[in-house]
């Protein structure tokens, strides 16, 4: 099937998935700095680079403790939002953690182990956003729950 094949219909579902995974990586963006991780960086793989997902979320955090509870929120956040991980691999040792949720993958990593490893010069041909192109405004809800805790 071509690109012009495709119906108005087919074009409606495409940016409504497109919509929903931009706010499941926001989601992702936004529980990462409730958890204070740093150097937050967004990068958008191009389809015909070989690329196996769509996004890469890549953060640091500065000790064991900081990644794992990076990575608790993260997971915490996408599941409220009914969003289950394919896989999370490097939990225990903390120092590069990668939760795999296919469309996007979160990549936590100790300082380190982010120099060593480089995924931005892996793939510079990835375009880099920065977090708050796709971070969204919270919803609602979240506001009224963050109001109702100030006031206890």
């Amino acid at each position: 099937m071509k690109k012009t094949d495709l119906t108005k219909t087919d074009l409606k579902k495409n940016d409504l998935t497109k919509k929903a995974l931009k706010q499941q990586v926001s989601d992702a963006i936004h529980a990462c700095q409730e958890k204070k991780a740093e150097q937050i960086t967004v990068l958008e793989l191009e389809q015909g680079s070989g690329a196996f997902t769509d996004y890469f979320v890549v953060c640091s955090g500065t000790n064991p403790r900081q990644i794992q509870a990076i990575s608790d929120e993260v997971e915490l956040r996408l599941k409220r939002a009914g969003q289950y991980p394919n896989s999370i691999e490097g939990y225990k040792q903390a120092e590069w953690v990668l939760i795999d949720y296919v469309d996007f993958v979160v990549h936590i990593f100790s300082e380190t182990a982010r120099k060593y490893y480089d995924l931005e010069r892996l793939w510079k041909s990835a375009k880099k956003l920065e977090p708050a192109e796709l971070v969204a405004k919270p919803r609602k809800w979240a506001i009224a729950k963050k109001a109702v805790r100030k006031r206890a």
